[in-house]
């Protein structure tokens, strides 16, 4: 009997969903870095196990938009929360209930969505600051488990396959079993592209940089083998940001792609001729024309 279940990871920034969902898979779909707003879109993740099928919707983390990427950000959260089978609520421990996760709390209680709560971090938290954690969200909310893991270590994230199976509804499955992201390659090419970058970079560039792949082409080599031949498009907001993500020599950039490169012939399975390039988009992040015009669209 096939059986299927929608989840929505839900979160602040920077709380570790995207390192969920790549434990929950076991493969590196969505991109993790310590930089906070780094999931800008919706990222589907799918797990086919035994007879079931759990399709994971990883969100941009939730937090007060001050530009129209951040509204873009917020209101694909909202829209994914609001039609799943159930909703996993991620905090760090030590965090403690804001007015965004009481809004958030308040229209899981009002559309009766299934609620679990999931204490991240318990590798660098103690039993008091997991346990207040939990205290404290529970004033608020009634929820169907709580799970306290280590998304980074793995630790106790098949306890939430077992909890969120419950939940589970027959029915036929709406992926083949062999896919584990519903994602066009070009997407996946930009954001390990922008993984890279921000990791590179540390606290040198803000978050205004996009990625866009302007050039993706199945082709043999000169020996007859697969290949794929991918040309993208570093866009950032200041002239003085271009610079240093190039660096002295190019070797920023050269770091970059070859990281870049290793990640995705791994993924893709095939070699990969990663051509970057470096532009000047200023203020893109301000304009919503330019924001949907680097492929962050409503979805309507």
């Amino acid at each position: 009997m096939k059986k299927n279940l929608f989840a929505a990871l839900i979160g602040r920034p920077n709380v570790g969903k995207s390192t969920l969902l790549n434990q929950l898979l076991g493969e590196h779909v969505s991109i993790v870095s310590p930089k906070p707003q780094t999931t800008r879109t919706k990222i589907t993740g799918i797990l086919t196990k035994d007879e079931t099928q759990y399709v994971f919707l990883d969100t941009p983390g939730i937090h007060k938009p001050k530009d129209k990427l951040g509204s873009y950000m917020m209101k694909v959260a909202d829209g994914a929360a609001a039609d799943v089978d159930i909703v996993l609520l991620l905090v760090e421990a030590g965090d403690r209930v804001g007015p965004v996760e009481k809004e958030l709390l308040r229209r899981f209680e009002k559309s009766d969505t299934p609620t679990i709560l999931i204490i991240n971090k318990t590798d660098i938290s103690n039993a008091n600051q997991i346990g207040d954690t939990i205290a404290r969200f529970s004033e608020n909310h009634t929820y169907d488990a709580v799970i306290p893991i280590s998304a980074k270590n793995g630790e106790n994230v098949e306890i939430i396959l077992e909890e969120i199976e419950k939940f589970a509804m027959e029915g036929p499955w709406f992926f083949p079993d062999d896919i584990i992201t519903d994602q066009p390659e070009r997407v996946i090419a930009s954001e390990i592209i922008r993984e890279k970058l921000l990791n590179a970079l540390g606290d040198e560039i803000p978050h205004g940089t996009a990625v866009i792949i302007e050039s993706f082409k199945e082709k043999k080599d000169k020996n007859k083998n697969e290949m794929i031949s991918i040309r993208a498009e570093i866009f950032c907001e200041r002239p003085s940001h271009k610079p240093i993500i190039i660096g002295k020599n190019g070797e920023m950039l050269k770091k970059i792609g070859s990281y870049a490169r290793e990640d995705m012939e791994r993924f893709f399975g095939v070699k990969i001729f990663l051509d970057l390039w470096v532009k000047v988009k200023e203020n893109w992040r301000e304009s919503a024309a330019v924001v949907a015009n680097f492929g962050f669209k409503d979805e309507e």
